[in-house]
């Protein structure tokens, strides 16, 4: 285990940041969405815009080497004439210095989600004119952070974004239109390879990677039908966009398939290019459940997640029409309230395959479970069962660095209790609570205390067995 391997936790800018309107700040496609559906916001977070330093402080006393955080689009540029905000700038740029001050990696991440609204009523990620303005944005980014700044990402989970906002609609801006989900797909593609040329042509000293919502496909069984099943189902949850940000190609039987039926007219020769020839330095693997996969067998399709927790259990239910359907309720497996399955297993297995299939360094840059916990009159939460889930996913990772893998770091999600999107703030993920009726009070959890010292020891106390 290298001395260097990154421990750290993760947040993003909505959902932890509050100051919806301060600091001149903008809004974004969350603000507008969830403001006129009258639904649980991120208006005030967790406080982190004026909490940051304590939140930082807490995070050196707890052991981490890094912070993997994103930057607010809609903080930095006001408008589609990319004027530039000084108070946005300011706020990163302070939040960069506070974490070198104590000893800490910041590990940005450009876009994570929060669409600036005055883009979103352009047509959000299906317009080519968003696509190159995200191009401008990261250029502001590399040139105010990148000699402070040594690990950058493009995208958060482009494809759990564009999936729930475009094909399953129950994120922003809440569509079910295929045609559109391919669009938003590809031009994410093409930013974030647009992207990675602007980085290495800036001569910025680091590297530049994607972060990716990471479902290691297994089958039910192993007959013919589920073998194909889970080809068409790889290509759905990864290959189109680790195939393409790390090969530079996407899955070209996807791309025949869909234009059978779709006019892909827009995708040019130019682009491809662009796409083959600027390919990441590493991947980022958001890890919380494998996709188990069966055959499709008939109707029409189903996207159905669960956003309510305890009072839609069960209900999870995906389908994608003559390609395959997905299972979440096979008795041999734990879920949570959110229908997501625990196995640790599918962790190991899919850090094997990707470091097999694309060698190129590994981060795990999201893991972590959800639990209903009330903090409010208490000094801490003892949140054994999540010790249990990280102390049974770490060692997942530690067993893969053994087998081979180059893992160079793990962040914990989350670093604080957040604004969990459509799941409101229930869903709680932190090692820190925070107590939103109490003036954001900050309450470290026992997982806190236990990820402290996996961090001090690199991984030496966790409880090892054998996949």
């Amino acid at each position: 285990m290298s001395e260097n391997f990154l421990w750290g936790s993760a947040t993003a800018s909505y959902q932890c940041e509050g100051a919806w309107d301060e600091g001149g700040r903008v809004p974004s496609l969350w603000d507008i969405y969830l403001h006129k559906n009258n639904l649980e916001h991120g208006d005030n977070a967790s406080n982190h815009y004026h909490c940051y330093k304590e939140d930082i402080r807490m995070m050196k006393e707890g052991g981490h080497k890094s912070y993997r955080f994103s930057l607010s689009w809609p903080r930095i540029i006001k408008n589609k004439e990319g004027e530039i905000n000084p108070e946005g700038v300011k706020f990163y740029h302070n939040i960069i210095d506070e974490c070198l001050k104590n000893g800490i990696e910041p590990f940005v991440t450009i876009f994570h989600w929060d669409l600036p609204q005055y883009w979103e009523d352009e047509g959000g990620w299906t317009k080519r004119e968003v696509c190159d303005a995200y191009v401008d944005f990261a250029k502001v980014c590399f040139q105010e952070f990148g000699q402070k700044v040594k690990y950058w990402t493009t995208f958060n989970e482009p494809r759990y974004y564009v999936f729930s906002g475009y094909l399953i609609g129950n994120y922003p801006p809440g569509l079910n239109d295929i045609p559109k989900t391919i669009e938003a797909s590809f031009y994410m593609m093409l930013a974030n390879a647009k992207t990675v040329q602007l980085f290495k042509r800036l001569g910025i000293n680091g590297k530049i990677g994607i972060v990716h919502s990471y479902s290691p496909v297994y089958g039910v069984d192993n007959s013919l039908e589920t073998k194909i099943a889970m080809r068409k189902a790889d290509n759905y949850f990864n290959n189109w966009i680790l195939d393409t940000a790390i090969i530079g190609e996407p899955p070209m039987d996807m791309l025949a398939t869909l234009n059978k039926k779709y006019d892909l007219s827009y995708m040019k020769e130019e682009d491809f290019n662009i796409i083959r020839e600027n390919t990441v330095d590493f991947i980022g693997l958001n890890y919380y459940a494998r996709a188990l996969i069966k055959p499709y067998t008939s109707g029409e399709s189903i996207f159905r997640i669960n956003n309510e927790g305890k009072k839609a259990k069960g209900t999870s239910k995906v389908v994608v029409k003559g390609w395959f359907e997905q299972v979440f309720d096979n008795p041999n497996s734990q879920y949570n309230e959110w229908d997501m399955e625990i196995f640790p297993e599918g962790l190991h297995e899919g850090i094997m395959r990707a470091y097999k299939k694309y060698r190129i360094p590994i981060y795990i840059t999201e893991n972590g479970t959800a639990f209903y916990e009330d903090v409010a009159g208490v000094d801490s939460v003892n949140d054994q069962g999540r010790i249990h889930f990280l102390n049974s996913h770490i060692n997942a990772i530690l067993q893969a660095i053994e087998d081979g893998a180059e893992v160079l770091g793990y962040y914990v999600w989350s670093t604080m209790d957040l604004y969990s999107w459509k799941n409101g703030y229930e869903k709680r993920y932190g090692l820190i609570g925070v107590d939103f009726e109490n003036n954001y009070e900050r309450k470290p959890k026992a997982s806190y205390y236990w990820y402290k010292k996996v961090c001090e020891t690199n991984g030496d106390i966790i409880e090892r067995s054998n996949f």
